[in-house]
C-alpha cells in the first residue's frame, strides 16, 4: 500500500515536470508558433475573466511620479520601465528628475505580453496628453523596445502619416535596452516570481497575478533570433528625433569584496581564487554587459556610440548595496539639460 502510495506521488510529481519539458523542448524550436498561443490564451482570459484580468489603476496608463508639479501639469517626459517589472525601476530616477525641474509621468502596462501589444495600448493613450507640449521618452530595458516600436509603427511610419496625434517626441533616452535581444529573457519565470512577491507586498495579489499583465510572449520578441526584433531593427528612424543610449558593465571587485573572496580563498585553501575571479569578470565584463543585456546589444546604426557605465541592470536605476547612487542617474539628468537648451544634435 506505502508503495503504491509513494508510486502515485512521485507519477503526479513527474507528469507535470515532463509536461513542462516537452513544452519548454517545443518552444525552443518553435517561438513564433509559441507566441501565437501565449497570445491566444491571453485574449481568451480577458475574454472569460474580464474582471480579474483586469489590471489595479496603480499598473496601468500614465502615473504622475512629480511630488513638485500637480497631476494635471503636461509632462516633459515618460518612463517605461521593462518585463516583469515590480514597479520601484524609476523611483530615484523620478526625484531627481522632480528637483532638477523635468515633470516625470510614468507609463505602465502589462509588462510581460507581446511587446506590440504594450506599443498598441501606449498608442491608444497617447492622445490623452498634451498636444502642446512635447515630450521625451525614457525607457528602461524592454520599455525602450516599447518606444521603439511605437515612434516607427504609429508617431512616425515610414510609409506614411503619422497614425496618431498627439504631443510630439522630442527625444529618446534608452536604459539597458537590449535592441539586438538577451538570451537571459528564457529565464523570465524568475522575474515572474520577484515580481509576484512584490504583488504580495503591496496587497494586490490574485489566483491571476501572473497572467492579468500577459501570458508572458514578451519573452520571445526578447529572443536575438526573434521576428519582432528583425523587423523592429529594419524600420527607419525619424532623422529629428535624437537617440542617446546608456549601457552598464559589472563593476570590477571593490576592495571590500577583494578581502572577502581572500578570506574564502584561505578558508578554501584556494588562494588563487580572488585573481581567477578578477581575471573572468575582466575577460566576459562586455560579454555580460550589466549581466542581463551585453553590451554589443546596446548599439543602434545610425546613433551615438552607447554610454556604459559601471552597474548591473536594475542597478543602473536603483540603489543597490555597492552603490547607494545610481549611476545612470546623472548621465539622464546631463542629456535632459543638453536638450531643455536646444542641444539635440551630437
Amino acid at each position: 500500500m506505502k508503495r503504491r502510495l509513494r508510486l502515485t506521488l512521485l507519477m503526479l510529481i513527474a507528469l507535470p515536470l515532463f509536461a513542462l519539458g516537452v513544452w519548454a523542448l517545443w518552444g525552443e524550436f518553435q517561438p513564433e508558433q509559441e507566441r501565437e498561443l501565449r497570445v491566444e490564451v491571453h485574449d481568451r482570459l480577458e475574454q472569460w475573466f474580464p474582471e480579474a484580468m483586469e489590471l489595479p489603476d496603480e499598473l496601468l496608463g500614465f502615473i504622475p511620479r512629480s511630488q513638485r508639479y500637480p497631476d494635471s501639469a503636461a509632462p516633459d517626459a515618460i518612463l517605461l520601465h521593462g518585463l516583469d517589472e515590480p514597479g520601484n525601476i524609476w523611483d530615484e530616477l523620478a526625484t531627481a528628475m522632480d528637483t532638477a525641474g523635468f515633470n516625470p509621468v510614468e507609463f505602465r502596462y502589462p509588462n510581460d505580453q507581446a511587446i506590440d501589444r504594450s506599443t498598441d495600448l501606449l498608442a491608444e493613450r497617447w492622445e490623452d496628453l498634451d498636444a502642446d507640449h512635447p515630450v521625451i521618452l525614457i525607457g528602461h530595458s524592454m520599455g525602450g523596445l516599447v518606444i521603439r516600436d511605437f515612434i516607427t509603427r504609429w508617431r512616425h511610419p515610414a510609409d506614411g502619416e503619422p497614425r496618431i496625434e498627439g504631443p510630439p517626441v522630442d527625444g529618446v533616452i534608452l536604459i539597458a535596452t537590449p535592441n539586438h535581444g538577451s538570451e537571459w529573457a528564457r529565464l523570465r519565470m524568475w522575474l515572474e516570481l520577484r515580481e509576484w512577491f512584490a504583488d504580495i507586498r503591496e496587497e494586490r495579489f490574485s489566483l491571476f497575478a501572473g497572467l492579468r499583465d500577459g501570458t508572458g510572449a514578451a519573452k520571445i520578441d526578447l529572443r536575438p533570433d526573434s521576428r519582432f526584433l528583425a523587423e523592429l531593427n529594419a524600420r527607419p528612424w525619424p532623422d529629428d528625433i535624437p537617440v542617446r543610449i546608456i549601457g552598464g558593465v559589472l563593476a570590477e571587485p571593490t576592495p571590500e569584496m577583494e578581502r572577502s573572496l581572500q578570506q574564502m580563498g584561505e578558508q578554501l585553501d584556494a588562494p588563487e581564487l580572488p585573481r581567477r575571479i578578477a581575471d573572468w569578470l575582466d575577460q566576459t565584463g562586455e560579454g555580460l554587459g550589466d549581466g542581463v543585456v551585453p553590451v554589443d546589444s546596446l548599439a543602434l546604426e545610425g546613433h551615438p556610440e552607447p554610454l556604459v557605465v559601471e552597474g548591473s541592470h536594475r542597478g543602473l536605476l536603483v540603489p543597490t548595496p555597492l552603490t547607494d547612487t545610481p549611476p545612470a542617474i546623472e548621465p539622464v539628468l546631463e542629456i535632459l539639460e543638453q536638450w531643455r537648451r536646444g542641444l539635440h544634435r551630437p
